[in-house]
C-alpha cells in the first residue's frame, strides 16, 4: 500500500577533391589504378556490396519507458574489401551487438564492431569480421540537379535487397532534423523507407553520391547526407575518433501541447562513451547543456552546436529528465557525475516542478543538504540538526503548521526528514524496529512493515494508525543507492489529504545530498 516514488554548428568542409583523394588512398575507395588492386563493383553488382544490419542492446523508443533488445533493422555499404562499411549513427549506437547480411544472403551471417560513430552528422563506421569483400567507390566530379540517382538497400527490415530510381531535387542543402544536424545533405526521389537508413544513394555508374538516413513518406522527399559531407570524417570515424558525438543514439523531443518534458531524447547510449560514463541511460531526456535549453525547435541543432563550441572531450555541464522514474539529475560529461537532484513531476518544460508541486513548496535545512516538499501551509520550518544519544550527527529538516505541537502531541500534522552519514549502512530493519517502537511507544498500532525501494533509497517502513485516536504516523529508514549515508523520514498525518496528496509528495521528493 505503500506509495512508490515516481518514479550547429557549421562545420568545416575540407576541399572536397583533396579530401576524397585522402581517403580514397587511406580506405582503398577509389576506382583500383593497378591489377593488383581491387575494384569497387559496378552498377549491375551493387547488392553485393549492400549489407543488412540488425543492432542488439537496450534501445528504447521516444516517449516511452520500455526497453526493446532490437531497434530494428537499417542497411549499409561496403566502402573497403578489409569489411569497412558506413551507415547511420541511429541504426548501431548503442548496440551490444551487430547482425550483418552481406548483398541479402540470409544463410551467411557476419558480426561486426562499430568503430566510430556520429549522432550530430547521424553517420557510424563498421567493421565486418571479414575481408576480401566486394565495395563501392564515391562518385568523383559535381553533384549537381537532376542527376539520376538510386537508393540501395533493404526497406522494411526485408531481406530482399531493393533498388529504386529518382533524380536530384537539391543537390546541396543544409538542414537541421530531429536525428541530424547536417551543412550537407541530397534531397531526392529514389524513394526511401524505414529500413533503407545507412543504405547507400549512387550514380547511374554505381558510385556513391550520398548517405540515405531520413524521408517523410507522404510527401515523398527522401534525404541522403551528401558525399561531401562523409568523406571528410570517414578516417576519423574509422580511427575511432569522437566527431560531435557523446555516443548517444539521438533524437529530439520538441515542445507538445499537453506540456510533456523538451530536450533530446536517448534511445540507447554506447557503452564507454562520455554519456555513459557521466550516467546517461537509454529513455533519458537531455533537458539542457553548458546552460542551453534543448530541443525547443525539434531538432538537434543546439545539441550539436553545444559540441562544436566546447568540443566533444570538454567538461560540459548538462541536465537531464529520467522520465521512467520522473527525476532530475545535473552533472557533467568529461567531468562531475550525474547526481539526483528532485523526484517528482518536473512540468511541462522538463524543470519547471523542481521547486514547487502545486500547493507544495520545497524546503532545506540550515546545511542545505537534506530538502523535501511541503504543503505551502506548513510555514513552521526547523533546518537545526542535531546529535543522538549515541554521539551520531544528524542533518534535518522538518516542518509543520505548529512545529512544537508536531512534536509534542498527535494533533497536528507535520514531517521530519533525518540523514546521517555517520550511520551509512546501517541495519535498517533492526535501527527500525528500535526508533519505530520508541517514537510511538503505547499511542499507536502497526497496521504494517514491509521493504521500501524506490529506486534510489531502499531501506523499511512502518505505518502506525489510530494514534492517540486522531493520526497516521509514518516512519521510513533507508540507505541511498551510493551507500554515502542514512535518512529517517518521519510524516504525521491527520486528514484524507495527508494520507494521499501529502503522503505521495513528502515521500517522491525528499533528498539528502552531501
Amino acid at each position: 500500500m505503500f506509495p512508490t516514488r515516481r518514479p550547429s554548428r557549421d562545420i568545416r568542409i575540407l576541399a572536397a577533391a583533396a579530401v576524397a583523394a585522402i581517403t580514397a588512398i587511406a580506405l582503398g575507395a577509389c576506382t583500383a589504378t593497378s591489377a593488383n588492386e581491387p575494384a569497387p563493383v559496378e552498377f549491375d553488382d551493387l547488392q553485393s556490396a549492400t549489407i543488412q544490419i540488425q543492432a542488439q542492446g537496450t534501445f528504447i523508443d521516444k516517449g516511452t519507458t520500455n526497453a526493446s533488445e532490437t531497434a530494428g533493422r537499417g542497411s549499409g555499404f561496403l566502402i573497403d574489401p578489409s569489411g569497412i562499411a558506413v551507415t547511420n549513427n541511429h541504426v548501431v549506437t548503442g548496440a551490444g551487438t551487430l547482425k550483418v547480411w552481406l548483398g541479402g544472403d540470409t544463410d551467411r551471417e557476419y558480426g561486426a564492431t562499430v568503430l566510430g560513430a556520429s549522432e550530430c552528422l547521424d553517420l557510424a563506421v563498421i567493421q565486418l569480421d571479414a575481408d576480401e569483400l566486394p565495395f563501392m567507390a564515391w562518385r568523383e566530379g559535381e553533384i549537381k540537379n537532376a542527376l539520376d540517382v538510386y537508393s540501395a538497400g533493404f526497406p522494411l527490415g526485408d531481406p530482399e535487397f531493393t533498388l529504386t530510381k529518382g533524380i536530384v531535387s537539391k543537390a546541396d542543402t543544409a538542414s537541421e532534423d530531429a536525428w541530424a544536424s547536417l551543412d550537407h545533405v541530397i534531397e531526392h526521389d529514389a524513394r526511401i523507407r524505414g529500413g533503407n537508413s545507412g543504405g547507400p544513394l549512387v550514380d547511374s555508374n554505381g558510385r556513391v553520391v550520398g548517405v540515405n538516413y531520413a524521408g517523410i513518406d507522404e510527401l515523398d522527399y527522401n534525404y541522403a547526407i551528401h558525399r561531401d559531407q562523409v568523406m571528410p570524417v570517414i578516417e576519423d570515424l574509422t580511427a575511432g575518433k569522437p566527431v560531435l558525438s557523446l555516443g548517444i543514439n539521438a533524437e529530439a523531443m520538441p515542445p507538445a501541447d499537453d506540456g510533456s518534458a523538451v530536450g533530446i531524447w536517448v534511445a540507447s547510449v554506447k557503452a564507454g562513451g562520455p554519456a555513459d560514463e557521466a550516467g546517461v541511460e537509454s529513455g533519458d531526456l537531455l533537458v539542457d547543456m553548458a546552460g542551453i535549453s534543448l530541443g525547443q525547435n525539434g531538432t538537434l541543432e543546439d545539441y550539436c552546436r553545444v559540441l562544436q563550441t566546447q568540443g566533444t572531450e570538454a567538461t560540459i555541464d548538462v541536465t537531464l529528465y529520467r522520465p521512467a522514474t520522473e527525476e532530475l539529475w545535473e552533472g557533467q560529461f568529461n567531468g562531475r557525475a550525474l547526481e539526483l537532484v528532485s523526484r517528482g513531476d518536473t512540468g511541462g518544460g522538463g524543470t519547471g516542478g523542481a521547486e514547487t508541486v502545486g500547493s507544495f513548496v520545497t524546503v532545506t535545512d540550515d546545511s542545505g543538504a537534506v530538502t523535501v516538499q511541503v504543503p505551502d501551509t506548513w510555514t513552521d520550518v526547523g533546518g537545526a540538526g542535531y546529535t543522538d544519544d549515541a554521539g551520531a550527527q544528524w542533518f534535518d529538516i522538518s516542518a509543520s503548521p505548529d512545529l512544537n505541537e508536531f512534536f509534542t502531541t498527535w494533533t497536528v500534522a507535520g514531517v521530519s526528514v533525518s540523514a546521517s552519514r555517520d550511520l551509512a549502512g546501517t541495519d535498517t530493519a533492526a535501527y527500525l524496529a528500535a526508533v519505530g517502537a520508541k517514537s510511538v511507544g503505547d499511542a499507536c498500532t502497526l497496521r504494517e512493515t514491509d521493504v521500501y525501494d524506490d529506486g534510489y533509497y531502499t531501506g523499511h517502513y512502518t505505518y502506525w494508525t489510530a494514534c492517540d485516536g486522531v493520526s497516521d504516523y509514518v516512519v521510513v529508514v533507508a540507505n541511498d543507492s551510493a551507500g554515502t549515508h542514512l535518512v529517517m523520514l518521519r510524516l504525521q498525518m491527520l486528514s484524507e489529504l495527508d494520507r494521499s496528496t501529502v503522503l505521495e509528495t513528502i515521500v517522491s521528493s525528499f533528498m539528502a545530498k552531501f
